[in-house]
Order: structure tokens, then C-alpha cells, then sequence
């Protein structure tokens, strides 16, 4: 069994779709609520884990009913809690989520437990590196952190990949980077990366970020698919259609699904055409961790149709 350790954010998200997304100061009024658990870590987290992988969660939660709620359900998942914390100090983290009418969403994350992550708290799970096939962390935590988890699966010579989401407000350190395999953000997070302008080409993008240090870098295009630059060049692969309801959980289980097939040993194209089936089903249902397809419904779609 592929074995994926993720290390990143915890959090209950809120959301409400509407016709369109409030402009400042207007309210707009919306149609359905649902209130299900998030956060980009455990989003990964719960993908991979019902993509078939065995997943160890490093997290933060508080010692509140949201936190009892999350942890019920990774425990659902299958997912090895061993490592989540329950803080005493701060609060779970709480996302507020407004999906439009073309599945496009804003968001608003209070982090609470998910900032109080430490190196320690990955240091415990230090074993689990070790026996891990890839590894797997976010932004939503803090950056010592993430730089600590990418300095152990480096050592023990595993897979790093890290989904540099949200877009970070400063320079990603280069000892961070030296330590990740492969960096999968979208367009936005890639410009920010770089420091690049609005303008600049994916094609441009992937080359900045290569000249990083980093040896693959995957940037995810919404409905334009994905651009993927390695040694051998840049590829575009393009997406699957599909008609979107919301997109909130679509690079989470993106990367989920990338990290489970290349633990399974596909080469990196393979993976990207995985992840994006598992990415393309993802958008067509509302929230976030219900909208993870299982491996079932993955297979399901990925098969021709009957003549």
C-alpha cells in the first residue's frame, strides 16, 4: 500500500453559495449552507486516504467541538491521527467560503490551532517520514514548519511535494526549497512565488521557479489544465471537462491524488493525468471534503465509455 504523510492545516469550513460574490461592503443573498470540515492539509489528507493510501495527518486542532467533529471524521477516513494535536490555547481553524454560480469561490481563513503547528510537533512524526513514499505539505502552517517537514523527508531520501497554497506573502526560504521535489502551485501562487507580473506566461512561470532549485514544478490552470516543466521541457496537459459546481477543494485534491500515484510509482505525467480526473470529479460536487471522489468513482471515469 502507498504509504503518504501529510503535514499541514485543520479547519471547519462554512459555505454558502450565491448568485455571485459580494462586491466590499454589498451583501449579496445566497441560497444553500453546508458546514463540513477543511483546510488544505486535511483536504489532502482525506484524498489521498480514500484514493487507497495509507495516510498519517500531522496537524493542530482545538479542544472544541469542531475539533472533535474533524477528528471523528479522519478517523472515519482511516487516517493515522496519532500525531494531530489537540491545542488548549487556540481555537480550531474556521473557513468562511462564498461560491458563486460558475463554482468560482472567495475565502476567508481564521487559522487558529493551524498557526500554532511546530517543527516539534512534525519531529514527533519523524518515524513515519521515514517509512513514508511521499510527503506532502502546505502554506496554511507555519513556514518554519514546513521547511522542517521538507528537511526530514530529505533526509530519510523521500518524495517531497509541496502545494505552495495560499499564496505566500513572502520569499519562500531557499532552505526550504533545496528540499522539495516538486512544487505545484496555480497561477496566482506561482506569480507570487516569483514576483512575476500578472502577464507572464506559465511557460515563464515554470522556468522562474525551476531556476529556484526546484526540479518539478507543476502549475495547476483551472479549466486550461495543467502546465508541467521538468528536465524535459514544459507540457501542457489539458484539462478534463467537466461542468463545475465548486471548485474549493480542486488543487487539494489535485495534490492529494498526485502524491498517491506517484507513491504508487507512476512516472510524473501518468500521475498529473490522475490527479486531474480526481480534480476534474472534485469540482462537480458543492464543499470541500465531500466532494473527494473515492478510488472507485476515480476508475469509474477514467474508463472509455460503452460504444
Amino acid at each position: 500500500m502507498a504509504r503518504v504523510v501529510v503535514v499541514g492545516s485543520a479547519n471547519m469550513d462554512m459555505v454558502v453559495r450565491a448568485p455571485r460574490i459580494p462586491r466590499p461592503g454589498e451583501t449579496v443573498v445566497g441560497s444553500q449552507f453546508v458546514m463540513v470540515p477543511g483546510g488544505k492539509g486535511a483536504n489532502q489528507a482525506v484524498a489521498a486516504a480514500r484514493l487507497g493510501a495509507h495516510v498519517t495527518f500531522v496537524a493542530r486542532v482545538g479542544n472544541d467541538l469542531f475539533g472533535d467533529h474533524n477528528l471523528e471524521g479522519y478517523q472515519r477516513e482511516g487516517i493515522d491521527c496519532r500525531f494531530i494535536v489537540r491545542d488548549e490555547e487556540s481555537p480550531s481553524g474556521v473557513a468562511l467560503i462564498a461560491v458563486d454560480a460558475d463554482g468560482q469561490n472567495a475565502i476567508v481563513v481564521a487559522p487558529g490551532a493551524n498557526m500554532r503547528l511546530t517543527p516539534e510537533d512534525v519531529e514527533r512524526a519523524e518515524e513515519e517520514i521515514a517509512r513514508a513514499d511521499v510527503v506532502l505539505a502546505q502554506m496554511e502552517v507555519p513556514i518554519p514548519t514546513v521547511t522542517r517537514t521538507a528537511e526530514l523527508a530529505h533526509k530519510h531520501g523521500k518524495r517531497m511535494i509541496l502545494n505552495p497554497a495560499p499564496a505566500p506573502r513572502q520569499p519562500l526560504p531557499a532552505e526550504l526549497l533545496r528540499n522539495v521535489d516538486i512544487l505545484t502551485p496555480n497561477e496566482t501562487e506561482a506569480q507570487s512565488i516569483c514576483n512575476a507580473p500578472a502577464y507572464a506566461s506559465p511557460e515563464s512561470l515554470g522556468q522562474a521557479l525551476r531556476a529556484l532549485g526546484v526540479p518539478v514544478v507543476i502549475i495547476t490552470l483551472g479549466g486550461e489544465g495543467v502546465l508541467l516543466q521538468n528536465d524535459a521541457g514544459a507540457q501542457r496537459m489539458p484539462a478534463y471537462p467537466v461542468q463545475a459546481i465548486d471548485s474549493t477543494a480542486a488543487g487539494d485534491a489535485f495534490a492529494g491524488a498526485l502524491a498517491v500515484a506517484l507513491a504508487e510509482g507512476r512516472s510524473v505525467e501518468s500521475a498529473v493525468q490522475f490527479a486531474q480526473r480526481v480534480a476534474a470529479l472534485s469540482v462537480t460536487r458543492l464543499g470541500a471534503q465531500p466532494s473527494l471522489p473515492y478510488r472507485a468513482e476515480v476508475d469509474d471515469f477514467s474508463r472509455p465509455a460503452e460504444p
